[in-house]
């Protein structure tokens, strides 16, 4: 997910979306983990949306 589609979302979209790329990326580690997946490129993109949602949080918590 690209840093100017999640600076467009309002922050309760925000921490949904969290939610749900940290629950997909635990899915990708257990999955990886089990048997080796496809890409793990996948995992490095996962872990990078994750921290990107993050800081878009915490700025918007810092400006407010």
């Amino acid at each position: 997910m690209k840093q100017q589609v999640i600076s467009e979302l309002s922050t309760p979209e925000l921490k949904e979306r969290l939610m749900e790329e940290k629950l997909q990326l635990g899915k990708l580690t257990l999955n990886h983990a089990v048997s080796p997946i496809e890409n793990p490129q996948k995992i490095k993109e996962q872990r990078k949306t994750v921290a990107r949602i993050h800081t878009e949080l915490r700025k918007r918590e810092l400006t407010a």
